[in-house]
C-alpha cells in the first residue's frame, strides 16, 4: 500500500519513539499512505490506533486497512484535519492516549499527481489543497491576494528575499492575463528572479503557497497546544518535520511548553513544563534512507514524553 502512495520517512525511529505498549491507545494524525500506521498496528495486541487525514486518497488507503482481518479491530479512521484532534479522540470515546505521531510532510503521491499542483516540474494547475474540497486553492491566492499579502506569504513562508519583487510581477501579469497553470507561474518566477539555482527559488515559492493554502503552521500550532491534555503521563509525542518553519515550534513546545521559544515563568519564577525532551537533538535519516528516498533528506524527528 505505502509503496504505491508514499514511502514512510524515519519509519522505525518514529514508531520506536512512541515506546508502544501492546494494549495502548495511539494516534497517527497524518495517515497518508498508512506506512507509519501499519507499523504501529503490527505492535498492538488489544490496543487501538486512531488515525485521521483530510485527503480523499488517504481515506481510500484507510479503507483497505479496515478490510484487513489482522488490523480492522484495532483501527479507527476519521476523515478530517488534525487541528481537530481533541474532537476526534473524544468522539472515539477516549480521554487520554499513550502516544501521538505526526509526519508533517506532503506525501509522495501528492507530489507525483500533476493535478494536485504540488510539484513545479509536472505542470497542471497550482492547486495544492490537502483537502480538495477546501474553498481556497493556491490558484485563488495567486489571482486574488494583494501585492502586500502575496509578499508576506513569500517572505514569511518561503523565506524569499525577493518576495516583494515577485509579488509585483505576479500582480502585473494577472492584470493582463489571469494565472491558470504552473507553466505561467514558473515563467513569472524565472523571469523575475534570475539565479543559476532556479529550482531552489521555485521550491521556496511553492512551499510558501502550500503553507498558506492549507494554513499549515496554524494547524500545527493548534495541534501542539492540544497534545499535552490528550497524553497520559509517560505518553509520547513524536513529530517529523521537514523545514525550519515547522521544526521551530515543535522544538519550542517540547522544550518550553510554549511557541515563543523561551522559558516562561510565573510570578514566583517557576516554570511549568508538560514534556521531557527525549531527543535533545533531532534524529535525521541515515545516508542509506536518503539514498532510497531522496524526499527524506530534510526530515527531522523530535520526541517528547508527557510529565
Amino acid at each position: 500500500m505505502q509503496k504505491e502512495y508514499h514511502i514512510p520517512v524515519l519509519l522505525k525511529e518514529s514508531v520506536d519513539g512512541l515506546s508502544i505498549k501492546p494494549d495502548g491507545i495511539y494516534i497517527d494524525v497524518t495517515f497518508g499512505g498508512g506506512g507509519h500506521s501499519i507499523e504501529i498496528l503490527k505492535r498492538l495486541t488489544t490496543g487501538k490506533l486512531i488515525a485521521f487525514d483530510q485527503d480523499e486518497d488517504a481515506e481510500k488507503n484507510a479503507e483497505k486497512i479496515m478490510l484487513n482481518e489482522e488490523f480492522k479491530d484495532k483501527f479507527i479512521f476519521f476523515k478530517g484535519n488534525f487541528k481537530h484532534i481533541s474532537n476526534f479522540i473524544h468522539y472515539a470515546g477516549y480521554k487520554k492516549v499513550d502516544g501521538i505521531l505526526a509526519d508533517l510532510g506532503v506525501s509522495s503521491h501528492q507530489f507525483d499527481v500533476a493535478e494536485r499542483g504540488f510539484a513545479f516540474r509536472l505542470g497542471g494547475i497550482p492547486d495544492m489543497r490537502m483537502n480538495i474540497k477546501a474553498k481556497q486553492s493556491s490558484l485563488d491566492i495567486l489571482n486574488t491576494y494583494s501585492e502586500s499579502n502575496l509578499s508576506n506569504v513569500f517572505k514569511n513562508y518561503g523565506e524569499l528575499k525577493s518576495a516583494w519583487k515577485l509579488s509585483l510581477a505576479i500582480v502585473a501579469y494577472r492584470n493582463e492575463n489571469p494565472i491558470k497553470d504552473l507553466v505561467q507561474l514558473n515563467q513569472i518566477i524565472n523571469e523575475t528572479i534570475k539565479t543559476s539555482k532556479d529550482y531552489k527559488i521555485l521550491a521556496k515559492v511553492y512551499q510558501a503557497l502550500r503553507i498558506e493554502t492549507n494554513k499549515e503552521l496554524e494547524v500545527l500550532e493548534k495541534f501542539l497546544v492540544q497534545s499535552p491534555n490528550l497524553l497520559r503521563k509517560g505518553g509520547r509525542l513524536v513529530v517529523i518535520s521537514y523545514h525550519s518553519l515547522e521544526d521551530r515550534p515543535v522544538k519550542s513546545f517540547m522544550k518550553f511548553n510554549n511557541l515563543d521559544n523561551k522559558a516562561l515563568t510565573d510570578v514566583f519564577g517557576r516554570q511549568t513544563l508538560e514534556f521531557k525532551e527525549i531527543t535533545k537533538k533531532p534524529i535525521v535519516p541515515s545516508e542509506e534512507e536518503i539514498e532510497r528516498n531522496s524526499r527524506a533528506r530534510s526530515a527531522k524527528l523530535r520526541i517528547a514524553e508527557k510529565l
